[in-house]
């Protein structure tokens, strides 16, 4: 199999029809497979897409699908909460990963939040995504709360990561 490049990966900023259940199967088949995370897992998956998709106001929120050969190979997703954007859907297929494209993706997020003056992010994760915590952490996120829950169908430790861009200096 030849290597994959990022170069070799479009991405696109609209919802299609089918964008957000082949989204919400994304996360509920790697996930289960990965952390062993259950049924209630895809329910709180399904259960924010349908949220999203009923909020969605293209003005404040941004969607970045990842595909390759024309399937969706990965997502993030920038939620707008008031004032706030909330980091959500950030999913990479597993052969996607180590290429640079989660990167490109954080960079992006930071830069819709500068071109839309937000001051605010967050998201939720769970202690099981190390990696993921580590990119996040270096793109400026810091650990703001943690809560242990059962709500994916086993015992996890819930995490909430918050990133505050500094106001600009007009002297």
């Amino acid at each position: 199999m030849e290597q994959i490049k990022l170069s070799d990966i479009q991405i696109r900023n609209h919802l299609a029809p089918g964008d957000l259940g082949y989204l919400a199967y994304i996360h509920g088949d790697l996930y289960a497979k990965e952390c062993n995370y259950g049924l209630k897992f895809e329910a709180y998956v399904l259960e924010g897409l349908k949220e999203f998709a009923l909020a969605y106001d293209p003005e404040k929120d941004k969607i970045w699908i990842c595909e390759h050969q024309e399937k969706m190979i990965g997502c993030l997703v920038a939620q707008h909460r008031k004032e706030q954007l909330q980091f959500r859907y950030f999913i990479l297929q597993p052969e996607y990963r180590g290429i640079g494209l989660g990167k490109l993706l954080m960079q992006e997020f930071i830069d819709f939040m500068h071109s839309r003056n937000v001051k605010h992010a967050y998201l939720w994760t769970t202690a099981d995504q190390d990696t993921t915590t580590a990119l996040y952490e270096r793109f400026g996120f810091k650990l703001t709360a943690e809560n242990p829950s059962d709500h994916f169908g086993k015992a996890i430790l819930e995490r909430r990561f918050d990133l505050k861009i500094p106001e600009q200096s007009t002297t």
